[in-house]
């Protein structure tokens, strides 16, 4: 995974890029009608259920606006959250506030709802052992909040891109010319290069899970679009060789008898591309 610091750069790097995309050469609407020293305050206010995501975001695009913005949190990243409900006030510079406005609801609107899926699945998964992991299916650009929100969700952060995990899927397989030679083809590879990344391969039926055993090195075996039958099968067969993970096309109705089969993580893309933002407004006081 990546480090803390490599992840504060990516989220200062979505905030910066979406200033610029939505400001620009200025907020001629604020700078037309507003003085520039007129003050004011605004909350956010929640219209939806679930689980609220992004505060710690809108306190760090407050800070790039305008350092003088100042927060009053009320409820935090995690927490439950209903219809009415008062997440913070923010008060300061009113110019400030409007240029930060849409910013701060988008990112907030998306990566509740992020976090309230994923919270959905953490709950369906209690008592099994098994861990949600999100995916690469994430936006362009905003994959940093994106994963963030997951976190916030309860669930755990698969590789945050190509560059820190190594992932033979099938077409890495076929490509090569087989789950063996990719194997050790991948750990040559890491081996000249000094990289210290672990190695996830997907199978698509036990024949190829039996080739993956006979291969060390293996951190984790992706068992993909296997039914509950051939997914038990696969666990037992791998044992305590290294460790499993369940996929493809699992939701909130199959989650629950995946884990029953006794794999460690289940991923899913869903719970970044397959969500509906939860209803937000940042309104003056």
């Amino acid at each position: 995974m990546i480090s803390k610091k490599q992840f504060n750069k990516e989220i200062d790097r979505i905030i910066s890029n979406a200033i610029r995309e939505d400001v620009g050469a200025g907020d001629h609407s604020s700078l037309a009608c507003i003085p520039e020293d007129a003050t004011g305050k605004a909350k956010l206010l929640v219209k939806d259920e679930g689980i609220i995501a992004g505060v710690d975001f809108a306190r760090q695009v407050f800070e790039y606006v305008d350092p003088g913005l100042k927060m009053d949190i009320k409820i935090k990243d995690g927490t439950p959250v209903k219809h009415g409900d008062i997440c913070f006030y923010v008060s300061g510079l009113s110019q400030s506030i409007l240029k930060s406005e849409r910013l701060v609801l988008n990112a907030m609107q998306r990566m509740s709802a992020i976090a309230t899926k994923t919270s959905k699945y953490v709950k369906l998964l209690e008592g099994t052992g098994t861990k949600i992991l999100d995916t690469r299916k994430t936006t362009p650009g905003i994959r940093a909040m994106e994963k963030w929100a997951v976190k916030i969700g309860g669930g755990e952060n698969h590789r945050f891109a190509l560059y820190d995990m190594v992932m033979l899927k099938d077409n890495h397989i076929d490509f090569c010319g087989g789950i063996t030679k990719a194997i050790e083809t991948t750990q040559k590879y890491l081996k000249d290069h000094r990289l210290d990344l672990k190695i996830i391969v997907e199978a698509r039926n036990l024949q190829e899970i039996e080739e993956i055993l006979k291969n060390k090195g293996v951190y984790r075996i992706l068992i993909d679009n296997f039914n509950y039958e051939d997914t038990r099968k696969a666990v037992a067969l791998i044992g305590d060789s290294c460790l499993t993970e369940s996929s493809g096309g699992i939701t909130l109705d199959t989650v629950r008898k995946y884990a029953e089969c006794g794999v460690d993580y289940i991923s899913s893309g869903a719970l970044t591309h397959s969500v509906y933002n939860m209803d937000l407004s940042l309104k003056a006081v």
